[in-house]
């Protein structure tokens, strides 16, 4: 054999040693994430303090693995420890919250990515404040021709199709008392402002579900809107904003689809 074959069988065996070292702490890592969880399992399952002896003998886990095992998942809050016992800790709600622990926009914002990327347009997400609106979260289309609001920013209810579907979710009390408190501006000459005709266009969005503006607060912006309801409350609506340029009756038909779909999703439908 070769000096040159010989050096070659070397590298080759020296190569395979490694992947066989790689391969080896890989399977002790997961063979360490499945008695973890076993472990977790196991101890919430029991519905009472279980000890460590007790826990290895169920399990099979060797002692010096399972001490290791335990006094992280102590350390992490997973388990708690009382003496020799062991019973569920407190970190384990970080893993399933109530649905009322997680802030609104962090729940509303996957919906809007998935509206967003189907229809590749704008989606927002809004909330009332009085006789306007806040963005609370939004996704942006990817496209050169697009429409942007600023998340935090402040904008009229009666402008926006997002806005629209808020007010026409409202009790005829709350209703009556936006109408008779709000200063509603003219940002375009397609601004519906009249008392009248706002109210008899929000009755049938009422109807329909779905609230629809053309350029009534920037030029050459269609929005599409519907109202989001959570436990039975009013709890904001979401948008699409579609450049005039894109805006076709089939675009329109499929925003209010997907739009719906997504507040019925948020409402737990």
């Amino acid at each position: 054999m070769s000096s040159e074959a010989g050096t070659i069988g070397q590298a080759g065996r020296r190569l395979l040693g490694d992947r066989g070292m790689e391969a080896k702490a890989e399977s002790s890592s997961v063979k360490s994430a499945t008695r973890t969880l076993d472990i977790l399992e196991y101890v919430v399952s029991s519905g009472r303090p279980v000890s460590a002896a007790e826990i290895a003998l169920s399990l099979a886990i060797p002692v010096s693995s399972l001490s290791y095992l335990l006094g992280t998942l102590v350390e992490r809050g997973y388990l708690l420890r009382s003496g020799r016992l062991h019973s569920p800790g407190p970190a384990l709600a970080r893993l399933n919250p109530a649905p009322e622990a997680i802030p609104l926009k962090d729940r509303v914002y996957p919906v809007l990515r998935s509206v967003s990327r189907q229809l590749n347009e704008t989606v927002s997400f809004f909330v009332r404040h009085g006789e306007n609106m806040e963005a609370i979260a939004g996704e942006v289309a990817p496209q050169a021709l697009r429409y942007t609001i600023e998340v935090g920013r402040l904008v009229p209810l009666h402008a926006f199709a997002a806005g629209k579907a808020i007010l026409a979710a409202l009790d005829p009390q709350d209703l009556d008392a936006y109408f008779a408190a709000a200063s509603r501006a003219a940002f375009t000459p397609q601004t519906r402002t009249a008392e009248a005709e706002l109210r008899r266009e929000l009755a049938q969005i009422a109807q329909t579900g779905i609230a629809r503006t053309a350029e009534e607060f920037t030029p050459g912006i269609i929005g599409i809107g519907h109202a989001v309801h959570v436990g039975g409350s009013l709890v904001g609506a979401i948008s699409a904003a579609i450049p005039v340029a894109r805006a076709t009756a089939e675009l329109e038909q499929r925003a209010a689809v997907l739009l719906t779909q997504a507040a019925q999703a948020l409402g737990g439908e």
